[in-house]
């Protein structure tokens, strides 16, 4: 092309990708790829795995709450981790950490010990969620507040919009691909596989340049613990963004860790179709993903609070389906407004989060996904109790009467740019 024109249009001229520009993002973004595709396929993976081997709803919320309970009481730790060491290195040893659970479960498999053929092995999956917590806990509040050290301020939407559209394509693709392996192979491939891309993550984090920390001083850990929850109650913002998310997740999420009984039990579609149902919701994520990537820093509060009341909506709808085709769109529906929320929730939190407090604060939006536990053991023994619609069908039926009250009675956040 001649000179004197501008210049074509390429994706780092597009407001979109724009956070690519940052070769550390860069790097990130590839860690977290790897990671989040072995997260999603050990959604399908260990929720149908111990589904076959029980035959209980209740085992799938055993097992959750398995992985909640360290969740929640390591993240804590992990908080004021975040807040003292560089972040680089927790990242490598925890991603190093949950190769080894994932290979210790691949052996079992394929040794012969963790089978339908020996009765109560399933205490294998029940021992490996607890060790996947704790990892995740210590873990995942470094994940989570790196993203402001590498990007700066008025990128933080675009780049946390960009990190979810990349789980959320992961969420598109790797159940799917999960479910197909599990008919076509059986757990075994599975669990290998996560071994490896857990390692391959590694390899994204080392070459990342080693970001800076916040000292606490001599501060024991425990009193840096307690100053972040005083922080938290203290700035009403922050409290009213975890409580709402926190609403979202313990509501909204069971209904993905109880799938198998959907899968199994109402649609009778199986692995692959439960693995499709995760991918299609996956794909609403994705759209919701670009969309927040592509907007201006504008009304994210009012987007969260009308994000919410459409979470439960959907959900509603597509917990009482037994339309294979309807349970498809609904459940499309869902990814796209649980991103929109749950995108613009962290994002918010980054933004209106004082530095030092970064990590604990980090820690307790991590620790909501452990609450998530709670939610499908209860979820569990309702489902058992009067069926898996009428629970899912619930919790969404409360979750549509949390954000009706709470768009007129917080305006505080309404008006959050």
């Amino acid at each position: 092309m001649g000179g004197g024109g501008r210049a074509g249009l390429s994706l780092k001229s597009l407001r979109t990708f724009s956070s690519f520009k940052n070769r550390n993002f860069r790097l990130y973004y590839g860690a977290v790829m790897g990671q989040q595709a072995c997260m999603n396929m050990q959604i399908v993976a260990r929720a149908l795995l111990i589904y076959r081997l029980t035959g209980s709803p209740a085992m799938l919320g055993v097992m959750s709450l398995a992985n909640a309970l360290p969740l929640i009481f390591f993240s804590l730790f992990g908080g004021v981790i975040a807040d003292r060491v560089q972040k680089k290195r927790v990242l490598i040893v925890g991603q190093t950490g949950s190769a080894v659970v994932s290979l210790v479960i691949a052996l079992a498999l394929q040794l012969g010990y963790l089978s339908a053929d020996v009765p109560g092995s399933w205490w294998i999956l029940i021992v490996s969620s607890i060790f996947q917590g704790t990892i995740l806990g210590l873990m995942m509040p470094s994940r989570q507040s790196l993203i402001p050290e590498i990007v700066s301020r008025d990128q933080l939407m675009n780049a946390v919009a960009l990190n979810n559209l990349n789980m959320n394509t992961l969420r598109l693709l790797a159940p799917a691909l999960a479910g197909f392996l599990i008919d076509a192979y059986g757990f075994t491939v599975i669990y290998y596989t996560m071994t490896g891309l857990y390692l391959i993550a590694v390899v994204f984090v080392m070459p990342m340049s080693l970001m800076s920390t916040v000292s606490l001083g001599k501060k024991g850990v425990l009193l840096s613990i307690k100053e972040g929850f005083q922080y938290v109650r203290r700035e009403t913002t922050i409290f009213l963004l975890l409580g709402f998310t926190l609403f979202t997740i313990i509501l909204s999420m069971p209904c993905f860790l109880l799938m198998p009984i959907f899968a199994d039990d109402i649609l009778k579609v199986g692995a692959t179709g439960m693995g499709i149902l995760f991918s299609v919701s996956g794909g609403g994520a994705i759209v919701g993903s670009v969309v927040l990537a592509s907007m201006p820093n504008k009304k994210r509060g009012a987007m969260l609070l009308v994000s919410g009341l459409i979470v439960g909506l959907t959900l509603v709808v597509f917990s009482f389906s037994t339309s294979w085709y309807l349970s498809l769109a609904f459940i499309a529906l869902v990814g796209v407004s649980q991103t929109l929320l749950l995108t613009t929730g962290y994002s918010l939190l980054l933004h209106y989060t004082a530095a030092d407090y970064m990590g604990r604060v980090m820690s307790i939006f991590t620790m909501q996904w452990g609450f998530m536990g709670f939610g499908t053991l209860l979820g569990g023994l309702l489902a058992e109790a009067v069926g898996v619609q009428w629970t899912v069908g619930g919790f969404a039926m409360v979750l549509v009467l949390v954000f009706i009250l709470a768009l007129p009675l917080t305006p505080r956040i309404r008006k959050l740019d």
